[in-house]
């Protein structure tokens, strides 16, 4: 049986953080309409192929930088050592294969705070139909790919790392905390992981093992706990930026 997150929705708890919660750096990859980091009062980042941004996307921002490649290319740019950023938050909703988003992972917590968080998204899927591979007949309804792979990935080769999943709904919200920006490991072992997973469905891993590599946290709960996970890198909210409206 699948272990369906039912929580708050994602887009609201991601609101809602934003709203309460100042960060110095956030990045978003896969960001579409931009929704999702509208409400980000810190200097943000954002990557998607091919925005369809219809909204006020900056609003309160020092900075926005916006960028329509792939990630691959973005990483590849050096703007994240040109900028000496080190991310606060970084949120990633990019392709849903999973070689994909270990890549990000991987070139994302190079450019982290050590006390920063990555959230990884639609890594806990709730039928088989979704995690399909196949881009040639995707689901009709939420297609979620095989990103659930980067749980068991990071449960095998880093676990160094803090891996909380929380119940935001419809798929999950994996926020992974105690970064090693140093750390190599991933990249080093990239090739093999790839090759071990890359053919590997669900069904083959099998759902049981699955779920008994992770609970789920309570999303309001988590909110409600004043977002602990962020503690370590979140700003004073006096730094905020209040653009003056001038009229000429």
């Amino acid at each position: 049986m699948f272990k369906q997150a039912n929580g708050m929705k994602y887009t609201r708890f991601m609101q809602a953080l934003h709203r309460d919660c100042l960060f110095d750096w956030y990045m978003e990859v896969g960001c579409r309409t931009g929704r999702t980091f509208a409400p980000v009062r810190g200097k943000t980042i954002a990557v998607d192929p091919f925005f369809r941004a219809d909204t006020n996307i900056i609003g309160v921002k020092p900075a926005l930088h916006v960028f329509q490649q792939t990630s691959d290319d973005f990483f590849a740019s050096g703007f994240l050592k040109a900028m000496k950023a080190r991310l606060s938050f970084s949120f990633l909703d990019g392709m849903h294969l999973f070689e994909f988003l270990l890549r990000d992972f991987i070139a994302t917590e190079k450019a982290s705070d050590p006390q920063g968080v990555i959230a990884l998204h639609d890594c806990c899927p709730f039928s088989h139909e979704m995690t399909t591979r196949d881009l040639e007949n995707l689901p009709r309804q939420a297609w979620t790919g095989d990103v659930w792979k980067l749980i068991p990935i990071l449960a095998e080769h880093r676990p160094d790392l803090t891996v909380t999943v929380l119940d935001a709904s419809p798929t999950g919200l994996v926020l992974v905390s105690g970064l090693n920006p140093k750390s190599t490991v991933l990249e080093r072992r990239y090739d093999e992981i790839v090759k071990t997973y890359t053919n590997t469905s669900l069904e083959d891993f099998g759902l049981e093992a699955f779920n008994q590599l992770f609970d789920y946290e309570d999303t309001a709960a988590f909110m409600e706990a004043g977002y602990p996970l962020f503690k370590g890198v979140l700003l004073d909210p006096g730094a905020a930026l209040s653009p003056e409206k001038i009229t000429p």
